[in-house]
Order: C-alpha cells, then sequence, then structure tokens
C-alpha cells in the first residue's frame, strides 16, 4: 500500500524580510559608500525576496577598518572567559531564533526545511557552544605546547608535527601548564576575511566564525551573492548579544567584492570555502604576502559498497551522500562504486528509494529534495548530466513532476560509467550520481584515489579489519565507515589535493587562528 502525504508546510510568517538591506560595519547596519544594490531571489519560486548591496572598495575598507579597530581597541586583549561568554549568548540566541533562521535558510537557499531545521541549525549552535568553551582554554589548543615532562605529539600553529613524544602522565593536572611553542602565549592574528558558499550559508559562516572569535581575532564575512539573508539575520543576533561594535562585519556581494576582501592590505587571514578554481586565484592573490590561508574546496567523493554491506542501510547512506542538500555538497558522496557481486541488487533497491524521494517545496516538511540553489548552477548540472548522455552513460530518475516556477533537476544516476567520463571526474554539484564498479579491494582503492580531489570517502562494510585497512590507503581527509554526511564541531574537517588545505572543527579549527 502506498501512502500519499498531504502537503505540511512550515509557516512563512515567522520571518521578516526587509525590502532592503544595507552593510553590517561596527555594529550598524549602514548604506554603501560606492556599493551598488541587486535583488536576490528565491530559488523555489524565482520571486524577489530583498534587495541587498554590492559592496564597493570603500566599503570593504570601510569594514576591515572597523574590524581593525575592534582588535586592537575592545577584543583583542579581552581575557578568555570574556569572549567565551559572548560566544555563549550567541549561541543561545541561534537556539533561541532557530525557526526563524531554518525557514529564512530554507526561502532563501532552497534546501529542505526539515534539513535547515533539524541539521544546519544544530550544527550552527553547536560550534558556537564548542568554540565558546576554548575561548579561555587556547594554552590547551595545540597540543605542540608542552606539559610537565616533555612536549605533546600534535601540530604546531604551522600545521607540522611537533617534535617529542606523549604528553607526560598527568596531563593539564600536571605541576606546568601547558605553553605555546617557544615558551609564548598563543596569540590571535588579527583580522581574518572569511568568504563562503551558497549550499549551507549558515553554517559556513559558523564554521569560520565561531573559532575565529573565540582566539581573539575579528571578522569581515562575505556570503554568497545569492544567499546573503541569514548573515544578515546573524548580524542582527550579534546586536542583540551586545557584541562590541567591529568585531563582526558582514560585506555582501559577488565575485568582485570577495576579491577586495581578500587582497585588502589590512587583512591578515583569509579563510576560504568554495570552488577549487575560485580557490586558485585567492592562493595566488595572497601568494608572497604575510597573510595566512586556509582553503574548503570542491570535492568527487567516493562511497564504496562491499560486498558484504547490508544493502538498505548501504543505500540510506548513498541517498544521504547524494541527494541530502540537493546534492550541493562539497563532501558528497557523487561517485558510487559497488562491487560487482552486489551491484545489481543494490542498485535495484536504490530505485526503489529513490522512486519514494519526494521532490518540491522547501518549506514542505515532508519535502526530500528542494530547489537548485540558482539558474547558473542548474546550467551547470543540465550540462554535466547531457555530457554523461552524450558519453555513453546510462541515465535514470524516478518518475518526478517538477515545479513550474523555480530551479528544479530530479534526482538521477548514471550507470555504465567508466573512469574516463567527466561525470566521473568533475564535480556536478547536484543531485547526480555516477555509479561504477569494482571486483577486489585494491580496484576500489585504485578507482577511489583516481581524482584530483581528496575530500572525503566513504566505506560500507560488516567488516571493521576491511574498514580500517581501506581507510589507511583512501586519500581523503574524511572518511566516513557505514554511514555518510556526519558532522560534529569537536571534528576537524578538510581534504587534500584540489579540495584544499587547513582543516576546520575541533581543536584544529582553531591553529589556523593563533599565531
Amino acid at each position: 500500500m502506498r501512502f500519499e502525504y498531504a502537503p505540511a508546510p512550515e509557516s512563512r510568517s515567522i520571518v521578516d524580510i526587509r525590502s532592503s538591506y544595507g552593510l553590517f560595519i561596527n555594529g550598524e547596519f549602514v548604506d554603501p559608500v560606492d556599493g551598488e544594490r541587486f535583488k536576490t531571489i528565491s530559488p523555489a519560486t524565482e520571486d524577489v525576496l530583498a534587495e541587498v548591496v554590492a559592496a564597493g572598495p570603500s566599503d570593504v575598507d570601510r569594514a576591515v577598518s572597523a574590524a581593525r579597530d575592534a582588535y586592537e581597541n575592545r577584543w583583542r586583549d579581552l581575557p578568555g572567559k570574556e569572549r567565551g561568554k559572548y560566544l555563549y549568548r550567541i549561541a543561545r540566541l541561534i537556539q533561541e531564533r532557530s525557526r526563524e533562521l531554518a525557514v529564512l535558510e530554507s526561502i532563501d537557499n532552497g534546501k529542505p526545511i526539515r534539513e535547515s531545521r533539524d541539521v544546519d541549525l544544530p550544527l550552527v549552535a553547536a560550534h558556537f557552544f564548542y568554540y565558546a568553551g576554548w575561548a579561555d582554554k587556547l594554552r590547551y589548543a595545540v597540543p605542540g605546547g608542552a606539559f610537565a615532562g616533555g612536549p605533546a605529539a600534535g601540530f604546531t600553529p604551522g600545521g607540522s608535527a611537533a617534535p617529542g613524544g606523549p604528553a607526560a602522565a598527568g596531563g593539564p593536572s600536571g605541576s606546568a601548564a601547558p605553553a605555546w611553542p617557544g615558551g609564548a602565549e598563543p596569540r590571535p592574528i588579527g583580522v581574518a576575511a572569511q568568504v563562503i558558499p551558497w549550499n549551507f550559508p549558515l553554517l559556513m559562516l559558523a564554521w569560520k566564525i565561531a573559532p575565529a572569535l573565540a582566539a581573539g581575532n575579528t571578522v569581515v564575512l562575505k556570503p554568497a551573492e545569492t544567499t546573503p539573508l541569514t548573515a544578515l539575520l546573524f548580524a542582527e543576533i550579534c546586536q542583540q548579544a551586545d557584541l562590541p561594535p567591529g568585531v563582526v562585519n558582514i560585506v555582501t556581494g559577488a565575485g568582485e567584492t570577495g576579491r577586495l576582501l581578500v587582497e585588502h592590505p589590512g587583512v591578515d587571514k583569509v579563510a576560504f570555502t568554495g570552488s577549487t578554481e575560485v580557490g586558485r586565484a585567492i592562493a595566488r592573490a595572497v601568494a608572497g604576502t604575510r597573510k595566512r590561508l586556509t582553503l574548503e574546496l570542491g570535492g568527487k567523493a567516493a562511497n564504496i559498497v562491499f560486498d558484504d554491506a547490508p544493502i538498505d542501510q548501504a543505500v540510506e547512506g548513498i541517498v544521504n551522500g547524494i541527494f541530502f542538500n540537493q546534492g550541493h555538497v562539497c563532501c558528497a558522496g557523487s561517485r558510487l562504486l559497488v562491487q560487482e557481486s552486489v551491484a545489481e541488487p543494490l542498485l535495484d533497491a536504490l530505485k526503489r528509494r529513490m522512486a519514494t524521494l519526494r521532490v518540491g517545496d522547501p518549506l514542505d516538511k515532508n519535502t526530500d529534495v528542494g530547489a537548485i540553489n540558482s539558474a547558473a548552477q542548474l546550467a551547470r548540472i543540465r550540462e554535466l548530466s547531457e555530457v554523461g548522455d552524450a558519453e555513453g552513460a546510462e541515465r535514470w530518475s524516478p518518475p518526478c513532476a517538477l515545479p513550474d516556477r523555480g530551479f528544479w533537476f530530479a534526482p538521477t544516476i548514471f550507470t555504465g560509467v567508466s573512469q574516463a567520463h567527466r561525470i566521473a571526474r568533475e564535480e556536478i554539484f547536484g543531485p547526480v550520481l555516477s555509479v561504477l564498479t569494482f571486483r577486489t579491494p585494491a580496484e576500489a582503492v585504485e578507482k577511489a584515489n583516481n581524482t584530483p580531489y581528496g575530500l572525503s570517502a566513504g566505506i560500507w562494510t560488516e567488516k571493521g579489519s576491511r574498514i580500517l585497512a581501506i581507510a589507511d590507503q583512501l586519500r581523503a581527509g574524511v572518511v566516513w565507515a557505514n554511514t555518510f554526511n556526519r558532522f560534529d564541531p569537536t571534528s576537524p574537517f578538510g581534504g587534500y589535493k584540489e579540495s584544499g588545505y587547513g582543516r576546520e572543527g575541533g581543536r584544529h579549527g582553531l591553529e589556523a587562528y593563533l599565531a
């Protein structure tokens, strides 16, 4: 028996979207000096949501100057426990306003409300809570510092292994407090320029701002041009939390605004999440300068299913790996590597599961796959899917009625894919899965690593020994075992090769903001 779901839309009334927004600089919303206004639209309806500013050179300069003044005169020398209080206050306000934030995120981004409400917002609050706890414990953050008895094994701020053996017995309870490498206390870097993408606007904001503030830095953040609204609502939360003016500044705009911010001479640290192409341009721009840089870029993750994996569990992991957030995930499991002996039954089960996915209104609590974020991204997904057809791969999508307005793409799988196909090599960043097969574990590893990216991977098997053996051979920053797309503020996240460098999350996320 098939059950039909009645629409269960979340009310938009909890969100008050202004008709026009300014820039958030020095603790208040201000009009632009030389920036121009543009419209941001809903990807689900193509309706105009608001007018926002594309910040110009003078606007960016004003934001960086405000951050510098706040860093030198208000934030840098504030005791860690006092900085932590502000972060705790922000975290609690995020929890209190989580429904409002979730609804706005789904309206502006197109992702299902179920994901905004149940995944994104809890993680956003958790990151601020987590780094609030670190604010007065920075000397313990990087175990390159010495406990009594010798230096601890770990990483120095530069990312290299610290010399020496394990921490002395007793750790922090020993007679000597840990010291930063060289004997000095850890100190913040200064003004951080942070550029975030459109796929997880509020979560990426939390990943960037929380550790930076905990370490004593100030921030100028630029959200993506298609999803600026939750960042601007976060600015209101900063006001509500009485965060000192200039500690967080938010400038909106497109690529040119990001370039102005990254290249500004008053910036000490650059953190970017986005495409590999833009990441390369940023790396070239900061090369030869004193600026610190972390990059979290694209991915083409392999989700590897062995013949002993429980098929139903693996199918749920595959669906979560590629169709979560419409496939707009840098670590999406966009390449399915399945052992030949179980390929047919697994694909049959996967197609049955895909046939139950509901595509539609992001604010409907029953929706599984929401809207593609922009017309440009939809064109990219269509282009590469057509390439897959032209190269001889077999496309399959479940029967799916798509809305007449907005940007939509049905969940899709390609079988008969080889490693030479573009859909197996290039990041599509949409709900499109390429299926390849393998016979032996060695072949699985070879195919999984045959990519310029190295952000994530998944392994599905009942054998713990196999999990450990395969994970050790995969060149990926994160490897999930019998699950996928699991995130936690205590765990570091980042990649290798063209997926960038540096880590976000956990104590490792503090290293990039300490000198």
